[in-house]
């Protein structure tokens, strides 16, 4: 968990079979996620601790975290949203920062990534928060041309990234 002005976060791993997750089916911010995370699990299989959770913070579901897949070549990708209502609020940020750390601490020597839209937003803003450098353009299946972005574990005055 991260603890953050006293809060704290809690990841809630998204299991591999719809019937195990009743907590989130019955979510309405969780409706759309929770079927594409189970198809997803169909497609690249599902490897804990490289799967897809929900934050919770002060009791209450906050965003959705995920790694694209187990780590391959060495790499891993992050992918993180925060439910409309709890944006703006540093969450992301927080959500990045668990991610990273749940990479780092299962299997150090990975290379942790990420993607954006082309174009400055918030979450670029969360990724060079968390240590991420701009790293090139790339083409995505699903996206097109996006942004790639590659943790760098030099710069870890971030205070979300202290060990627990």
């Amino acid at each position: 968990m991260i603890t953050t002005e006293k809060r704290q976060m809690e990841l809630m791993p998204i299991k591999e079979h719809l019937h195990e997750n009743k907590q989130f089916t019955d979510n309405p911010d969780c409706q759309e996620g929770i079927y594409m995370t189970i198809d997803f699990y169909r497609k690249v299989g599902y490897n804990p601790p490289w799967i897809s959770y929900y934050f919770q913070l002060d009791g209450q579901l906050v965003a959705g975290g995920a790694f694209k897949g187990k780590p391959v070549n060495g790499k891993v990708e992050i992918a993180y949203g925060v439910f409309p209502q709890h944006r703006q609020k540093g969450i992301g940020t927080q959500v990045a920062a668990e991610l990273v750390l749940l990479s780092l601490n299962t299997a150090p020597s990975v290379i942790i990534t990420a993607r954006t839209l082309a174009e400055e937003n918030y979450s670029t803003c969360i990724l060079r928060k968390n240590n991420f450098k701009f790293s090139g353009t790339v083409m995505d299946e699903e996206d097109g041309e996006v942004w790639e972005w590659e943790y760098q574990p030099q710069f870890t005055d971030t205070p979300f990234l202290t060990s627990r």
